[in-house]
């Protein structure tokens, strides 16, 4: 059976974000095609895709490589964020249906119950869960994938500190489901903007092989969706 190119390709961004492909590491065709279990066709065409995110650039005479990320490109990222995820939210307020509300409600619950038991590891997938879920909720396609391509970029190129006041910061998450479930657009866009404004400051670069200084075999059981 044919493994399709975007199976291959998650598996591959989800090993260069993890940190097993290190940047300015060289990607074969050859080499990833034994790595997932796949032929070389997949792998073609899941760099191709890759290479469109920015994840993997090519150069002469070595290929298809990781990207070497400068400061100012990881620095834009969370700017981009910062303009995006608001737009998203106001967005979310007309267009979210009654099961985009449910699942962001449990996760609110969810997240105010493990802050106050200060549960770290939990508070940062529900986080995930949260902004992916209110970008779904945005109907917006094409929104919905530039937020998921800087969701992966930005975890590739920042480690996150937890929020010193983790029972506030769900706060803020709930407050923006309620403008949400009320349709108000512009206080989900304003309370969206203030948030991922602080939750920018909890963002650090993770260890220089991975973002530069700027200038002026898993097989295909285990591939990940």
């Amino acid at each position: 059976m044919r493994i399709p190119a975007h199976t291959v390709c998650t598996a591959i961004r989800d090993d260069i974000v993890s940190g097993v492909f290190e940047p300015g590491g060289r990607l074969t065709e050859e080499l990833l095609a034994r790595r997932y279990g796949v032929s070389r066709v997949p792998v073609r065409e899941a760099l191709r895709t890759l290479e469109s995110e920015g994840f993997v650039t090519t150069r002469r005479h070595a290929g298809a490589c990781v990207a070497e990320p400068t400061e100012e490109e990881a620095a834009d990222l969370l700017e981009i964020r910062r303009l995006l995820e608001p737009l998203g939210a106001a967005r979310a307020a007309r267009r979210r249906t009654e099961a985009h509300l449910k699942v962001l409600r449990g996760l609110v619950r969810l997240g105010q119950e493990r802050a106050r038991r200060g549960q770290g590891e939990d508070l940062r997938s529900l986080g995930g869960w949260f902004h992916e879920t209110l970008a779904q909720a945005s109907g917006s396609p094409g929104l919905i994938t530039l937020l998921t391509q800087l969701r992966h970029k930005i975890t590739w190129m920042y480690a996150v500190e937890q929020p010193t006041r983790p029972v506030e910061s769900w706060a803020e998450h709930g407050a923006i489901v309620d403008a949400v479930a009320r349709g108000d657009a512009d206080r989900a866009r304003t309370l969206t903007a203030l948030h991922a404004e602080r939750a920018a400051a909890a963002h650090r670069l993770r260890r220089p092989e991975r973002v530069r200084t700027s200038q002026h075999a898993v097989n295909t059981a285990s591939v990940r969706n």
